[in-house]
C-alpha cells in the first residue's frame, strides 16, 4: 500500500463524497502569497475560492486585511468574520443592489466597494445611494483583454471615469483589472503577454494623471498573473494583487503555473461502489461532487492510484457516478468495492461551492468541520 501527504488515519469514519481540507498546506500556501507579494498588506485574496470563516482567520492571522470576493454572501461572509476592506469584483445588478445598501447598512464602519463598468448602473448606485444619504465605493472594472467584463481601454473610459467622479454618491477608488485570460505554461511568455496587455493600462493612468486625477489604487491579476505582478506591488504602494485559487491549489494550474509553490490542500474523497464489468470501476464522485465543466481528462486524478502507478482515465461522468476505465486487469482485480480513493480536483474552485461542510485534517486526522459558509447565495442579507 502506498502512502502520501493525503492519507487520512480515520479515514473509515468519514462519509463520501467528501471535501477534505489538510490546514498546514492551507497555512503553507498563504505563507507562500505573501512571500512572493513581499508583504500581507499587498494582498487583496480572492475567497471565492474558500468561502470559508475559518480560512479567512487564517489569513487575517497572517496580517492580511482586505479581501476580495463575487457575491454578496461572500462579502457579508468577509464582514461577519471581522474584515474591514472587502471589495466585491461583480458589477452589481437588479437586487443585489439593495442588497449591497443593506450590507452597507450593517456594517457602516467597513470599508466595502464594488465594480462599476458603464454608465448605467453608475447612476442607478447613484440614486440608491443618495436616497439613503450614502456613498458607496467602486472601482472602474478595465477589460484588459479577457472581454468577460469591464469597460475597453478607449477614449470613452476616460469619459466614464470623468462622468462617475460627477457622481456626488460615488468615492471612485481606482481600477480593477483581471486578466485571467493569460495562462501560458512557460512563464517568461505568459509574463510577456501580461506586461503587453498591462501596457494599455499603464498609457491608461498617464492619461488619468494627465486629466488631473490623483494615482488610483490598482488590483491587478489572478492566481495566472500573481508571479509577474508581484513585482510591480512592491514598487507601489497603490498596486496590490489578488490571487484566490492558490489558497488550496489544484492540478489546473498545478501543471500551468508551474513557477508557483503551491501545495495542493483540497481533496474530494471518494469510494468504490461498483465493478460493473471487465476493467471498470465506478466511484461516487459524480457531478455533484466535483467540478465537470472541463473536458473528462480535468475533472480528477485519483492520488493514490498515481502513487501506486495505476493507469487509469475517466469513462464517463454523471450526477452521482464516474465510470474509470482501468487499462490493468491485474489492478482491477486487486480493487474491491468500499476502497477509498483520494481525488485531486483539476478546477478547486467551483468544487468548493459544492459542499455545505469540510473536513479538517491536521497531522494526519481529521480534526474539525468547517462549514462552507459562502456557497450560500444569501446568508442574513
Amino acid at each position: 500500500m502506498t502512502h502520501g501527504w493525503y492519507d487520512i488515519l480515520n479515514v473509515y469514519e468519514l462519509d463520501s463524497p467528501a471535501l477534505v481540507l489538510y490546514q498546514d498546506r492551507i497555512m503553507h500556501n498563504i505563507t507562500a502569497m505573501i512571500d512572493r507579494a513581499g508583504a500581507p498588506d499587498l494582498l487583496i485574496p480572492h475567497i471565492k475560492t474558500a468561502k470559508i470563516p475559518q480560512v479567512v482567520a487564517l489569513y487575517q492571522a497572517q496580517g492580511v486585511s482586505m479581501f476580495k470576493c463575487a457575491t454578496i454572501a461572500e462579502a457579508e461572509m468577509l464582514l461577519m468574520t471581522g474584515a474591514q476592506t472587502v471589495i466585491i469584483a461583480h458589477q452589481l445588478v437588479g437586487p443585489k443592489i439593495e442588497r449591497l445598501i443593506a450590507l452597507c447598512h450593517a456594517y457602516p464602519h467597513a470599508f466595502i466597494a464594488t465594480l462599476v463598468d458603464c454608465r448605467d448602473i453608475a447612476s442607478v448606485l447613484q440614486s440608491r445611494f443618495a436616497l439613503q444619504a450614502m456613498t458607496i465605493n467602486v472601482f472602474v472594472d478595465v477589460n484588459s483583454g479577457m472581454n468577460r467584463s469591464g469597460h475597453p481601454l478607449n477614449e470613452d473610459f476616460v469619459e466614464l471615469y470623468k462622468y462617475l467622479h460627477t457622481l456626488p454618491n460615488l468615492q471612485v477608488q481606482g481600477l480593477h483589472v483581471y486578466d485571467g485570460h493569460i495562462r501560458d505554461t512557460d512563464f517568461s511568455l505568459r509574463t510577456e503577454h501580461i506586461l503587453a496587455d498591462f501596457a494599455h493600462v499603464d498609457a491608461m493612468l498617464n492619461r488619468l494623471n494627465e486629466e488631473g486625477f490623483p494615482v488610483p489604487m490598482i488590483i491587478a491579476g489572478g492566481t495566472p498573473a500573481f508571479s509577474t505582478h508581484a513585482h510591480r506591488a512592491q514598487d507601489s504602494t497603490q498596486f496590490f494583487c489578488s490571487p484566490g485559487t492558490a489558497v488550496f491549489w489544484d492540478f489546473g494550474y498545478g501543471d500551468k503555473l508551474c513557477e508557483q509553490n503551491y501545495l495542493h490542500a483540497a481533496i474530494v474523497l471518494g469510494r468504490i461502489i461498483s465493478k460493473p464489468a471487465p476493467n471498470l470501476i465506478t466511484l461516487d464522485i459524480g457531478h455533484k461532487a466535483i467540478s465537470s465543466e472541463n473536458p473528462l481528462d480535468k475533472r480528477m486524478r485519483i492520488l493514490n492510484w498515481d502513487d501506486a502507478g495505476i493507469h487509469y482515465a475517466l469513462h464517463s461522468h454523471s450526477e452521482e457516478h464516474s465510470v474509470i476505465e482501468l487499462t490493468d486487469n491485474d489492478a482491477w482485480q486487486h480493487m474491491h468495492v468500499g476502497d477509498i480513493v483520494y481525488a485531486l480536483p483539476y478546477h478547486v474552485c467551483p468544487t468548493v461551492n459544492l459542499y455545505d461542510e469540510a473536513y479538517i485534517v491536521e497531522q494526519g486526522m481529521v480534526s474539525d468541520v468547517w462549514n462552507v459558509l459562502a456557497r450560500k447565495r444569501r446568508i442574513t442579507i
